[in-house]
């Protein structure tokens, strides 16, 4: 019986790529598959909820484990239950899809599709273990009845999994980089390189403090490239149908101070991610310290932090969730970013937190934020927000005319630039573009590009009020020609 299930099912992963195309990522069906993984083991195997299971799994499951044997569905969740998931309080395992070793391929008999299968790799972390667990998997997905369910699935090649280390290449071999931060008093300086759709190198420069060398996992507040989280959290809920781009925001929320404007009936998402709110940046910058419309939705651009503000406590009201729950289940815990977050923690930042500096080099108290703010604040590090921002580059969970959207004129900023959704748009002489965001606080200077058509990609972390005066040196390194049409657009030259 069991060779009568398995040399299929094995004929069919050998062959498939040659009898279906494999899913474009974005398609609907990858995105379908992708979100089914995600409730089967980001919801369920992370946290124990075996409804999940229960409602995923085909009542005629076969699992089959090249360390644990064969299983029904009957004994894979009486495992599951009596097992992993027997004390969920103090349980400590977490499964993590590799995202660039999935593929999806569709199933059809007589033009209908039925199936799907998909092939990866994921690794699993338990306890304190700095070198998870990594396997392949296959499974075999059908449709029941309308609804998806896990048929068949193989685990298997497990083993230990070695990170490669990121060995900074391109900026330390150039001894120039501390000459700039000399000379520029700049304390610490993070970059990120993105290279063929990749983190490729990352870098801390100086000093935590005298004699204390900034590490490889400094924490820095990167002010206001949180509203790139925020805009990809949105997005993605816009991507699998649960939030609509284009929907007045006042059938979830509307701020008491605006309630009886005629705009909050109109306000959208789009308005909001393009910068078209018609807020100001902060309503303490009023006379009133209220919040008031300054001109109708859609009609010009004006950057406003304000409207983030608003769309978080839309998102908050309609899924019942705060924001840093729902960024932490799309994005931080899918890509492994285990040093972000919006709020303060003493325990996990404090000594590695890049301080903020006055560019007289005196310090700012540190920002210690209780409660998320979708536009400002976040902390984070090199690795974490360049891995969040290859994500970005690659599309991951967007569709593809939500894709299209992000990255095409909206509206029209400043020098010629654009705003897409979440992100400002450079157009250069050979065609090619790159998308573009900045943070500016006290003692904040970051910003960061990426280039769709080349898979590239820089990050530039700063912490101090001048921190700019370095952009122009790296961007000419590293950029090149498309480096100098960035600054001559900035400086009007």
């Amino acid at each position: 019986m069991i060779k009568k299930i398995i040399l299929p099912f094995l004929i069919t992963i050998l062959f498939i790529s040659k009898i279906s195309a494999q899913e474009a990522k974005n398609s609907e069906l990858y995105n379908t598959i992708l979100s089914k993984d995600s409730l089967l083991f980001q919801v369920g195997f992370n946290t124990c909820d075996i409804s999940q299971f229960e409602h995923l799994l085909s009542t005629d499951l076969q699992f089959f484990h090249d360390k644990d044997g064969i299983s029904d569905r009957a004994k894979f969740l009486k495992d599951l239950k009596n097992g992993l998931c027997a004390n969920p309080e103090i349980r400590q395992v977490k499964r993590i899809l590799v995202d660039d070793k999935t593929e999806i391929f569709p199933m059809y008999k007589n033009g209908t599709l039925y199936g799907a299968v998909q092939n990866g790799e994921h690794l699993f972390y338990e306890g304190g273990e700095n070198e998870p667990g990594i396997a392949k998997f296959s499974h075999m997905w059908i449709l029941e009845n309308g609804d998806w369910k896990l048929r068949t699935s193989f685990s298997f090649d497990h083993g230990v999994y070695h990170k490669p280390k990121v060995e900074p290449a391109f900026f330390e071999k150039d001894s120039t980089v501390e000459h700039w931060l000399k000379a520029n008093k700049i304390p610490i300086l993070g970059l990120g390189i993105i290279e063929n759709g990749t983190l490729q190198e990352i870098k801390v420069f100086g000093e935590l403090e005298n004699g204390k060398a900034a590490p490889y996992n400094t924490v820095f507040n990167v002010a206001s490239l949180t509203k790139p989280v925020t805009a990809m959290v949105t997005l993605k809920l816009v991507s699998s149908g649960q939030w609509n781009l284009d929907e007045p925001l006042e059938k979830y929320w509307i701020d008491p101070d605006v309630a009886n404007s005629p705009n909050s009936k109109i306000l959208t998402t789009r308005h909001i991610l393009s910068h078209q709110s018609g807020f100001p940046n902060w309503r303490g910058n009023n006379k009133d310290g209220k919040l008031h419309f300054e001109f109708t939705p859609g009609t010009k651009y004006q950057y406003s932090g304000e409207g983030f503000e608003y769309l978080r406590k839309a998102l908050e009201a309609k899924f019942k969730k705060p924001l840093d729950q729902l960024a932490s289940e799309r994005i931080f815990m899918p890509l492994h970013m285990t040093d972000t977050q919006f709020v303060w923690d003493e325990a996990k930042y404090g000594a590695r937190y890049a301080s903020n500096h006055h560019n007289d080099g005196n310090r700012y108290e540190t920002v210690k934020r209780k409660s998320p703010n979708a536009a400002d604040d976040l902390l984070t590090t090199v690795e974490d927000y360049g891995n969040f921002l290859v994500s970005v580059l690659n599309g991951d969970g967007l569709s593809e005319s939500v894709y299209r959207d992000m990255v095409t004129h909206q509206i029209a900023t400043t020098n010629g630039k654009h705003f897409g959704l979440g992100f400002e748009r450079y157009d250069f002489k050979n065609g090619e573009y790159a998308i573009s965001h900045g943070g500016a606080d006290k003692g904040v200077q970051t910003i960061m590009f990426l280039f769709p058509e080349t898979k590239k990609g820089l990050l530039i972390f700063t912490n101090v009020d001048d921190g700019y005066k370095v952009y122009e040196p790296i961007l000419s390194q590293f950029l090149g020609k498309q480096g100098q049409e960035i600054i001559a657009i900035e400086t009007g030259g």
